[in-house]
């Protein structure tokens, strides 16, 4: 509702609760009591003439002298005038004054003369926000920025976009309260839209609510799975393990960061640094992990003569393998370690992971890619504790 019309319509409640008060006093009703005397003695003097009663006579002399009796003596020459209506006028004026004062009490004018200043101001800076060549707002205009998109989205829940640019204002302006409660709209609205969703993750993260922070990393996991170079993704997910002291999770999501990166991004460098200070936090010194390999019965009989085993070490943040060893195919069951030298890339870290699984593959063919008629195996996820050999079964066949 505008300042406008609720102006207007506590001016026709006035109008309305004044013209009530002159209404009892519209008309002149002074009536004598002359009159009414006068008017009861003839009323009753019907009444007598159509009795036929001996005393009719008697009665009506008797009804005479009452109506004179109450007659007055001396007849007043000027009746008091009636009450005059600007007797009410001192009643209206208070009736105003207190309403306008109510009015002014319990409505800042002020503030709604500025909503709607910015109201009509949001257009504009909208268009400044979305112009790189604009001017950045300032603090204070990303405020109004804020709230004229709230009175957007009042008339307009549905706009992912206007809840995401709500949200990013709020983180603009350390609102956490606002861009936790509009990137939870959007991401409602569209749960498949990867925007949304990251909005959303980073502000979890970020809370100081354990189960935020838990929301926030199924999200990212989530995006992580289904696209693995989606560097804003990882980086948060990243940053969350390392929050989390999950050291192991974040140095291989940095380390999926660098197989993405170009070699000449700038980036890479931060990203090395922030795997070494993750590495230093874990307290292990490439400490190597100890693997034993069996075979089910039905494997045992049908071991390839040649072929390749492949080890693979998986983290739990990534499906992308953190180490790799390369063994020929022997004598089963087989024991080996496996540790950073084992890594996939310059600079990874097996001893920093924490959790994950072990992959096993037994190649026909020498390669890593698993092909039909291959066996394979598969740990549960686990805690990687390098005093307690990890075993591995390989039961299953590749179709």
């Amino acid at each position: 509702m505008t300042l406008t019309l609720l102006i207007t319509i506590m001016a026709a409640l006035l109008i309305i609760t004044a013209g009530l008060l002159f209404i009892p006093w519209s008309a002149t009703r002074s009536v004598s009591r002359d009159v009414l005397n006068r008017a009861f003695y003839h009323s009753r003097l019907r009444e007598l003439e159509r009795e036929n009663t001996v005393e009719r006579d008697e009665m009506v002399a008797e009804l005479q002298h009452n109506l004179l009796d109450d007659i007055p003596q001396h007849p007043v020459d000027n009746p008091p005038a009636p009450l005059s209506r600007w007797v009410l006028v001192p009643g209206v004026a208070a009736l105003v004054i207190v309403s306008l004062g109510v009015f002014w009490k319990t409505v800042d004018l002020k503030k709604v003369l500025e909503w709607q200043e910015v109201t009509r101001q949001t257009p504009e800076l909208l268009k400044r926000v979305m112009d790189p060549d604009a001017p950045a707002l300032t603090t204070e205009e990303m405020a109004r920025l804020g709230l004229g998109l709230r009175t957007r989205l009042q008339d307009d829940p549905d706009n992912i976009e206007g809840w995401m640019m709500l949200g990013r204002i709020g983180m603009a302006l350390n609102n956490a309260t606002t861009a936790t409660d509009a990137f939870e709209h959007a991401w409602k609205l569209a749960p498949d839209n990867i925007d949304a969703k990251l909005d959303y993750a980073e502000v979890l993260i970020r809370s100081s609510d354990q189960n935020d922070n838990q929301l926030g990393d199924k999200l990212l996991r989530e995006v992580v799975a289904a696209s693995h170079t989606n560097i804003r993704a990882l980086s948060l997910l990243a940053f969350s393990s390392f929050e989390q002291q999950r050291f192991g999770d974040a140095v291989a999501a940095w380390q999926m960061m660098l197989q993405v990166l170009p070699q000449n991004d700038k980036r890479r460098a931060v990203i090395e640094r922030s795997i070494a200070q993750a590495e230093s936090q874990t307290g292990m010194d490439n400490a190597p992990l100890a693997v034993k390999i069996t075979l089910s019965p039905e494997a045992q009989q049908s071991l390839p003569a040649s072929g390749a085993v492949f080890v693979t070490v998986v983290g739990e943040a990534s499906p992308v393998p953190v180490a790799v060893k390369k063994l020929p195919v022997g004598q089963f069951p087989m024991t080996l370690n496996i540790d950073d030298s084992n890594t996939m890339m310059p600079g990874g870290s097996l001893s920093s992971l924490r959790q994950g699984w072990i992959k096993v593959h037994i190649s026909q063919d020498g390669t890593p890619a698993v092909q039909s008629g291959d066996w394979v195996g598969q740990s549960a996820l686990m805690k990687f504790d390098p005093a307690h050999p990890t075993e591995v079964t390989i039961s299953s066949r590749q179709p």
